[in-house]
């Protein structure tokens, strides 16, 4: 039981990645481009959570389906996976938009023609 919330994150990476590779989201389109992208957004969001928890914002919950490693004080090792997901999620929905929308005006354009 002690690692299911890394599992269930694990397997969710895994489902953006499928969602990715299917339909040229994000790491598909521009790999280096992505990679920074993602890396930045994860840096970002570690900092804020360390800021948080230094503040005395963020705590780290108790439960049974996480490993208990911690990067640093009330840091587990679960929120990077949760930060990358997170990041990941975001970009894939941003360039599904983009895709779709672009979809809709060219359809529209082929009508007006």
């Amino acid at each position: 039981m002690g690692a299911a919330y890394l599992v269930a994150l694990l397997i969710s990476l895994a489902g953006m990645a499928a969602l990715d590779r299917r339909f040229t989201l994000f790491f598909w389109r521009d790999g280096w481009r992505a990679a920074v992208t993602l890396l930045v957004g994860v840096a970002f969001f570690l900092v804020w959570d360390v800021v948080g928890i230094d503040l005395g914002i963020f705590f780290r919950g108790e439960t049974s389906f996480m490993t208990g490693v911690q990067l640093a004080p009330e840091l587990p090792l679960e929120e990077v996976f949760f930060l990358v997901l997170l990041c990941w999620l975001t970009m894939n929905l941003h360039s599904g938009a983009r895709l779709a929308l672009g979809a809709l005006a060219a359809r529209r354009e082929g009508a007006r023609a």
